[in-house]
């Protein structure tokens, strides 16, 4: 799933840096589904930091490439994908759209923002995948526009089953530059966290709906 493993480090290593990935296994976090979580992720914080900006910027661009082929259009998923989509489309001298979580309620009741012409290949750029509900909501509605969806591009995942089962039915190859796994390892490896808070955090990820502290 992830690009390549040599990214997914160094990605790892930048979104501990920044604090756009905490993990907190003694005092979790709540999610807005109400999981207690011990990682919280906000990868809005790269727009924050201009070299590790940069840094996804390229990465994306170089990978979308080569794993999808140059497509015509660079699509984001609002809100958190906006910026990030942007600066990948900017890279790559392509337009850009995003796409809401649901058409407006008033004006042209657009769900799809931008021009996007019907049977143009589109890459969609995310910033974060979990359950991929949210993620391939976007992707409908881009189909429903007309577009070709040659794949996604994510900036993390926690790399639940519940994803790769839902990202497979829909058919839709994803990739990213980082994922759990390999934060973990880094993680560890660096002391972020100690082995008795890795056994923690992977038992999160096996069960993160029932999971308790």
């Amino acid at each position: 799933m992830i690009f390549n493993k040599d990214t997914a480090e160094k990605t790892a290593e930048l979104l501990l840096q920044i604090n756009a990935i905490k993990l907190n296994p003694k005092n979790p976090f709540t999610w807005a589904s109400g999981w207690n979580s011990p990682i919280y992720c906000d990868n809005r914080l790269i727009l924050s930091f201009p070299a590790i900006r940069n840094f996804v910027r390229e990465e994306f661009s170089k990978h979308i490439e080569k794993e999808f082929g140059k497509p015509d259009v660079i699509a984001g998923v609002a809100t958190g994908a906006i910026g990030i989509g942007i600066l990948v489309a900017e890279e790559l001298g392509l337009p850009f759209v995003y796409v809401r979580p649901e058409p407006k309620k008033h004006g042209r009741q657009n769900q799809v923002e931008g021009f996007l012409q019907s049977g143009q290949n589109v890459v969609v750029v995310e910033d974060l995948i979990s359950t991929g509900n949210s993620s391939l909501l976007a992707v409908e509605a881009l189909k429903e526009a007309g577009a070709t969806i040659k794949g996604m591009a994510a900036i993390f995942t926690y790399g639940f089953e519940v994803a790769e089962e839902n990202f497979n039915k829909a058919k839709i190859e994803l990739k990213t530059l980082s994922n759990y796994e390999t934060l973990l390892h880094f993680a560890v490896a660096k002391n972020y966290i100690t082995e008795k808070e890795l056994t923690t955090l992977q038992e999160w990820r096996e069960s993160p709906s029932t999971w308790k502290v």
